[in-house]
């Protein structure tokens, strides 16, 4: 499995998926291929739950 298709709930700061996120964008060149989409919507989930946990650890 690669890096950037882990599961939810990765240890990934929310940070460090943002970047993959905007590497992602800049190398599809602004428009994603059906397989970027995928990669794209899993590293969406993993970041808000890197936020969620960040927020919960901050309560």
């Amino acid at each position: 499995m690669s890096p950037d298709s882990r599961t939810p709930g990765s240890a990934r700061s929310a940070a460090e998926v943002n970047e993959h996120i905007r590497a992602l964008w800049l190398r599809a060149g602004g428009i994603l291929s059906a397989q970027e989409r995928a990669e794209y919507e899993l590293l969406v989930v993993e970041w808000a739950e890197a936020i969620r946990a960040r927020i919960i650890e901050a309560a």
